[in-house]
């Protein structure tokens, strides 16, 4: 091995680096009404997370990692759940999904197209939703 081999290679490095996803906070019960006329024209992914849960940092961490999708393609919310339990409560009632955490629910054309929990949520599934 080469001295400079110890330190990685570039390619290495870039593996590395961290994606930043384009996510929108998911803070009122407006957004709802929004999220389902958005739906209508583009695929919606809402992730709910508990800051309290170690599970959720893991699984947001891996769906992050394996997220490969653009803005033009599916729109991302991001809802913390312990902040908006309110919110929380009223994706369940207005998607028709169980609360779970965490939790991803894709919404397309105003209905629940997918919903998973825990180590079954899976970023690589969303490109089916397009």
């Amino acid at each position: 091995m080469s001295y400079f081999g110890l330190f990685g290679s570039k390619s290495s490095l870039q593996k590395n680096e961290k994606q930043v996803l384009p996510w929108n906070p998911l803070t009122s019960l407006e957004q709802l009404d929004i999220i389902l006329e958005e739906s209508k024209k583009i695929p919606v992914v809402i992730f709910k997370y508990s800051s309290r849960c170690g599970v959720s940092r893991m699984v947001l961490r891996q769906f992050e990692n394996n997220y490969n999708l653009n803005v033009t393609q599916v729109k991302l919310y991001f809802l913390d759940l312990i902040a908006f339990r309110d919110v929380s409560d009223e994706v369940g009632y207005k998607f028709q999904v169980m609360h779970q955490s965490p939790q991803l629910i894709v919404i397309k054309n105003g209905i629940t197209v997918h919903h998973a929990s825990h180590y079954s949520i899976d970023a690589s599934i969303l490109d089916r939703f397009i």
